[in-house]
């Protein structure tokens, strides 16, 4: 944690995520160590927030990502304060001034989808066409891999259903409007 967040170089918040009073960095996720919790959870989103607002849009989104990551049951008190972050994903893609993100979101999305590997495989897979989905639909002017299949928004919703949060198929439903 470095310094009051105040700097007139900075963009504006986005209202989705929490609103910043200290500047954080790489750091804010490494105190939790191994830990994938509520708290890493919300330190993901605030951290994502500090990235978009220094003009980081891509990174921010991999903020997001890690959020999503996340092994939440459910229950957390970061997570009823504030729901998983397809909308602030959403938001972002859409705020971003240009397709120029440090590499292609929608062709990142597509290859974590279908090559992920490890612990919870089924649900980040599932996230990851999730974010995917709202790439196409907010960006769709953005190249795909063509040798990587890709998944409809119905088949998604499946994924989720299957290995998501009571209520995850609603917010990602609402954030694809």
């Amino acid at each position: 944690m470095l310094a009051v967040v105040n700097s007139p170089q900075m963009r504006s918040a986005c209202p989705l995520l929490p609103e910043l009073r200290i500047e954080l960095d790489y750091r804010e996720l490494r105190r939790h160590e191994h830990r994938r919790d509520g708290g890493f959870y919300f330190s993901a989103l605030c951290y994502a927030q500090q990235l978009w607002r220094s003009g980081h849009a891509g990174r921010a989104l991999l903020a997001l990502t890690r959020a999503l990551y996340a092994d939440l049951n459910g229950d957390e008190p970061d997570l009823l304060a504030w729901p998983l972050p397809y909308d602030a994903f959403r938001w972002i893609v859409e705020n971003h001034h240009s397709d120029d993100f440090p590499g292609n979101p929608r062709l990142s999305f597509q290859h974590q989808a279908c090559r992920i590997r490890g612990l919870r495989r089924e649900i980040r897979s599932a996230r990851a066409w999730a974010l995917w989905a709202i790439v196409c639909r907010v960006r769709p002017q953005l190249p795909s891999d063509p040798t990587c299949p890709e998944r409809e928004a119905a088949d998604i919703a499946v994924l989720l259903e299957k290995s998501g949060l009571a209520g995850e198929v609603i917010l990602w439903k609402n954030s694809m409007r």
